[in-house]
């Protein structure tokens, strides 16, 4: 069994499972091409320039500090965004991130007292957008770059109503009649 499915209890049904848009790694990519480019740049004024041991020495600075730029830049955004999930399933909805200090929240459908969502005209265009979940006790909890967030929106929304009829009929005793 993998992630998420160990997280949930033996009863509890998975209904979705998302990491944010992938527009979260636009920027780490332009960085990961531009940095690129600048250092074979340099590279070749090194090694056009330069002879014997500080050609050597110059090369190996500029791919550290290449290594370097990337690793923060790129890598660890990507495992960011790789770590991140978005989780629905019958009960409750759970949101989890981090590689190294790993944090999470999970919301009982019970205690949703809204679900809105919110998409200007780029997150339209990519099919992305911001989920705001409203707790019956809390401030909304905002999620940003949720892939498909109007079907998101849409079920989240059925799930509430569907928890919240069930609870009523566990209350009163069945349906109407």
């Amino acid at each position: 069994m993998g992630y998420p499915e160990d997280v949930l209890a033996p009863d509890e049904q998975l209904i979705l499972h998302r990491h944010p848009h992938w527009k979260m790694l636009v920027w780490p990519i332009v960085t990961l091409i531009v940095v690129t480019a600048i250092a074979g740049f340099l590279g070749g004024l090194a090694w056009r320039n330069t002879t014997g041991h500080v050609r050597t020495v110059l090369l190996i600075l500029l791919g550290l500090a290449w290594l370097g730029l990337i690793a923060w830049r790129v890598v660890a955004r990507v495992i960011a965004w790789k770590s991140t999930h978005f989780i629905v399933t019958g009960r409750r909805v759970l949101v989890r991130q981090g590689v190294l200090t790993h944090t999470g929240i999970d919301i009982p459908l019970s205690r949703i007292s809204s679900v809105q969502f919110r998409h200007g005209l780029l997150d339209r265009a990519l099919g992305t957008g911001t989920l705001i979940i409203g707790s019956s006790s809390e401030e909304p909890l905002e999620y940003d770059d949720v892939p498909q967030v109007q079907q998101v929106h849409s079920l989240l929304y059925h799930q509430v109503f569907e928890a919240g009829r069930s609870a009523n009929e566990q209350h009163w005793g069945g349906g109407y009649r």
